[in-house]
């Protein structure tokens, strides 16, 4: 059976511009760019932001409010058994119909190495929330409050305002099923056996505890995987003489341990970025200031024309 995941993430302001590094593997992230990135685009940005979807996401970090979200992210599991370009109409069928012309959004497809050894594809599709509605507004004016009554005056409207835990809770059900069926939808055009299921195991009737989810720095650690390899072949031992699954608790500290490194140091990674990038916008603002102070010194009077 493929594998079945799709998580939802969300982004405040100032992670947007960061987070698009990271999927597209640029700047710091670069050198994986060959190692594992397999494909990337970018759909219904602004004319601003056409050419380089980096500006609408620094644009959105700057200009959004301060306890605003900046994107919302499709974290997905892509089947293995599909090929790179039919795993490629799977995801831009998937974007066709969840996202269509509603929302700016990037996309990125990466394939690193699974524990196993063989591909692990799995799709980030991260989108702006603000709908597109055919009015200019450069980058300042898009993310400010929408105007109901005048909407070339405000800001692109939200489409995420009022709605409560459980609708939202409602929407990732309803999201992950239409995830499920247009995924098997694919394969079996594709000729192949496979299919995912999005249910849990228990809602499956199946008596299984769920993988741990290990973070890709950690399925790459040698001694990470040794130990999770040893920590199943205990689990094995320890429920042959019906003793429960104890040894899952060495992998899970591990998992703490190394999720907790990568936090701060993300954290400390980010808010320089940050402030490196707000100084920049401010002094290109207060050249810009510059030169139009200059240019209007610079025009002629009536009375010099004369």
């Amino acid at each position: 059976m493929a594998i079945a995941r799709l998580n939802v993430k969300t982004g405040c302001v100032g992670k947007a511009a960061a987070h698009a590094e990271y999927i597209e593997r640029d700047e710091k992230y670069a050198k994986q760019k060959q190692a594992d990135l397999e494909y990337s685009e970018s759909g219904n940005m602004p004319p601003w932001a056409e050419e380089n979807p980096k500006l609408f996401w620094q644009a959105a970090d700057l200009y959004e409010r301060k306890n605003g979200s900046t994107y919302r992210e499709f974290e997905i599991a892509l089947p293995r058994e599909l090929n790179p370009e039919q795993r490629l109409g799977l995801i831009q069928a998937f974007i066709a119909q969840e996202i269509g012309t509603k929302y700016p959004y990037q996309l990125a497809i990466h394939n690193p190495k699974a524990m196993d050894g063989l591909e692990q594809p799995h799709a980030h599709l991260m989108f702006n929330e603000r709908l597109q509605d055919g009015i200019e507004r450069d980058p300042q004016q898009y993310f400010k409050r929408y105007n109901s009554k005048e909407p070339e005056k405000g800001g692109a409207k939200k489409d995420n305002t009022g709605k409560d835990y459980q609708t939202r809770k409602d929407e990732i059900r309803d999201l992950r099923q239409r995830w499920e069926e247009i995924s098997n939808r694919h394969l079996e055009r594709a000729g192949l056996d496979s299919r995912i299921d999005m249910r849990s195991y228990k809602d499956q009737g199946i008596d299984k505890d769920p993988e741990k989810k290990l973070l890709p720095s950690q399925a790459k650690d040698p001694e990470i995987r040794a130990a999770l390899t040893r920590s199943r072949q205990a689990d094995q031992t320890l429920k042959q003489h019906g003793l429960g699954d104890l040894s899952q608790d060495l992998v899970q500290i591990q998992q703490h341990r190394s999720l907790v490194q990568d936090i701060e140091q993300g954290k400390a990674e980010f808010k320089a970025d940050f402030e490196q990038f707000k100084a920049q916008a401010l002094q290109q603002f207060k050249e810009q200031q510059k030169l139009e102070q200059e240019q209007v010194k610079l025009k002629p009077s009536r009375g010099m024309e004369r």
